[in-house]
């Protein structure tokens, strides 16, 4: 077979057989008598084989290697496949990513495309400095996507840096809360703090929304941070956890300072009242506990907490009928 029909057949142009003529890729078995190319059979099954492995990613010189070395195993070289098409693909990735975002930052001229490149890369500077300096700089100039910020956040381990991405974060518009919720489920549980933490400097009732759904998070950090940024913004859901809280001892004292902003309200007050009044008497509630149950009592005005502030200073625990005694003698000097 000619070198045009093979080409016609194959799918592989003259001009490339003769490029696999010179590799030595393919030498044709024969020569007619007007002296052109003529291939056989089994040189045509390795033309196919040689586009086979083309079409894996090999170079033209492995794959010589592999067809002329019988004794060639595959799977080392099929395993450095593997791992440079993941290293392409992650390139790739990381590209398209940061392309969306200088499309998503609406760039009006090139001048602001630069700007908005140089930020994205001071975002992920190994300088602390550079980062915290990016974050603070993404508000007032060419404004960082969100989606930049929130991975920042997510990631970011220096407190300084951390505060100012959260505080970019606060003003960086839509999109803040739906991201900062996904981070809510990482499987890192510094990932899920950051998340959180994030989420409760974030204004707006979407914000509010996802802390929360976040009251219902297996993870107890991720509670309490949520539940004390809405106890501060006056959500009575926060009550049950912030009651946990202060029964296990975790942030308590925050969590007694947050009910006591709830408490502004007569009749939350009454209902805070009474909820810490009913894990007073819980059976499994320990002495500790009780103790900063009944602490938390001082800050919840009305009768309710009064009331139980009195039973409590004849309580059979030495320390909690002191503690409410003391606080008694506070609510009537007020």
């Amino acid at each position: 077979m000619l070198i045009g029909e093979v080409a016609r057949r194959s799918g592989v142009s003259a001009r490339m057989l003769r490029h696999y003529e010179s590799l030595g890729l393919v030498r044709p078995s024969g020569r007619t008598g007007s002296g052109y190319r003529e291939y056989s059979g089994e040189d045509i099954r390795r033309i196919f084989r040689i586009e086979s492995l083309r079409s894996l990613g090999l170079s033209l010189r492995e794959i010589g290697r592999a067809l002329d070395d019988p004794g060639r195993t595959p799977s080392a070289l099929v395993d450095d496949l593997i791992r440079q098409t993941r290293e392409r693909i992650a390139a790739e990735t990381e590209l398209l990513t940061r392309l969306r975002r200088i499309d998503a930052a609406d760039p009006a001229g090139w001048e602001d495309v630069l700007q908005v490149v140089a930020l994205l890369q001071a975002l992920g500077s190994n300088s602390a400095a550079a980062r915290q300096r990016a974050a603070l700089s993404s508000v007032d100039e060419v404004p960082v996507p969100v989606e930049a910020l929130v991975e920042a956040a997510l990631s970011e381990t220096e407190p300084n840096v951390a505060g100012a991405l959260r505080w970019a974060l606060a003003r960086s518009g839509d999109g803040g809360p739906a991201l900062l919720a996904e981070g809510l489920g990482s499987p890192a549980a510094e990932v899920r703090e950051r998340a959180v933490q994030a989420l409760a400097e974030l204004p707006g009732d979407e914000a509010a929304a996802r802390l929360r759904d976040a009251l219902a998070n297996p993870d107890d950090v991720v509670r309490g941070y949520a539940a004390l940024a809405l106890g501060t913004r006056g959500v009575a859901e926060a009550v049950p956890t912030l009651i946990d809280m202060i029964v296990e001892g975790r942030n308590d004292t925050d969590a007694a300072d947050a009910l006591s902003v709830l408490a502004s309200d007569s009749a939350a007050a009454d209902q805070i009242a009474a909820g810490l009044v009913d894990r007073l008497a819980h059976d499994t509630t320990g002495a500790p506990a009780r103790g900063r149950l009944t602490q938390a009592l001082a800050g919840i005005p009305g009768t309710t907490a009064s009331r139980a502030l009195v039973e409590l200073s004849h309580d059979g625990d030495r320390a909690v009928a002191l503690t409410a005694t003391y606080l008694l003698r506070l609510r009537d000097t007020r």
